[in-house]
């Protein structure tokens, strides 16, 4: 019993720890995820090139798929990654996506609009498993939903409802600094002074205006989470958009390809890696 299934890093257009509504987009870099089910009634897993990785949150998934949907099965779960942890591109939903697609596939459980389970469902299995395994303050629906679904989604953390989704196609800058930044150290309290700037920028994202609302919102959590905000201001002239992604450390712009060129320049000239890449719409999917 076997699956295999890919999933997509994102960055962030609304950081949801201010008021629980938050907001991604879906970007091309992937997360492999294989399942591997036996009936020795333990999961134990492995992330590719990190030795000594926390496994939590990708065993975690394969368990609560088995409880839902399976007979006690055990066995080994395996990721391999594009995005980089702890980096703020939302490595930990793209591997909960992957795993949980991966785990119902070696299950024989379809997913989509016609099968049992639709993606979005399949998404909140991933969300609640990171919320167990402690590895997310807000349960990051909002993350998990745009490397599921691809595209643009704007959500309620709080409740886990899909507030609006978009099939945007963009062209993304990164940039992202040596050091890294888990998800669980932010300090919410901080992020909860901002939260009049937050309600703004849901309010730009649910009209539309995602680039408006990148910008505000980078300038405020990058404020709050004690971040720099120089390349923010060194890119606002060239992009249509530009934030500090998720809890940091990296720095995601869109707009057209030549101002993110000359954006590009400036940020490689900082310690870290710059990289262009664009948005996907497709989403995650299983390969077998």
């Amino acid at each position: 019993m076997h699956g295999e299934a890919v999933a997509l890093g994102a960055g962030t257009v609304l950081n949801a720890l201010a008021t629980g509504v938050g907001s991604a987009f879906a970007i091309d870099a992937e997360t492999t995820a294989r399942v591997e089910l036996d009936d020795s009634g333990h999961v134990d897993g492995e992330i590719a090139g990190v030795d000594d990785g926390d496994t939590r949150l990708i065993r975690r998934c394969v368990e609560h798929v088995v409880d839902r949907f399976g007979d006690g099965q055990g066995g080994h779960v395996r990721t391999e990654s594009d995005v980089p942890m702890a980096a703020g591109l939302k490595s930990s939903s793209a591997a909960a996506n992957a795993t949980v697609l991966a785990t119902l596939s070696a299950l024989d459980v379809d997913v989509g609009d016609d099968a049992p389970l639709d993606r979005t469902a399949a998404c909140r299995m991933g969300v609640d498993a990171a919320r167990d395994a402690g590895v997310t303050v807000t349960g990051a629906f909002d993350d998990a939903s745009a490397s599921m679904l691809g595209g643009v989604t704007v959500t309620d953390n709080t409740s886990d409802d899909l507030l609006q989704r978009d099939g945007v196609e963009w062209d993304v800058l990164v940039w992202t600094p040596p050091e890294r930044a888990f998800s669980a150290d932010a300090d919410v309290e901080r992020c909860k002074q901002v939260a009049p700037m937050a309600d703004l920028v849901a309010d730009l994202a649910l009209d539309g205006r995602y680039g408006e609302a990148m910008t505000v919102n980078g300038l405020a959590f990058s404020a709050a989470l004690g971040f720099p905000t120089d390349p923010a201001v060194e890119a606002m002239g060239h992009v249509d958009g530009v934030s500090l992604s998720g809890t940091g450390p990296s720095v995601v712009a869109v707009g057209d390809r030549d101002g993110l060129e000359r954006v590009r320049d400036t940020w490689t000239e900082r310690e870290g890696h710059t990289w262009l890449t664009t948005t996907r719409t497709d989403g995650a999917r299983v390969i077998e």
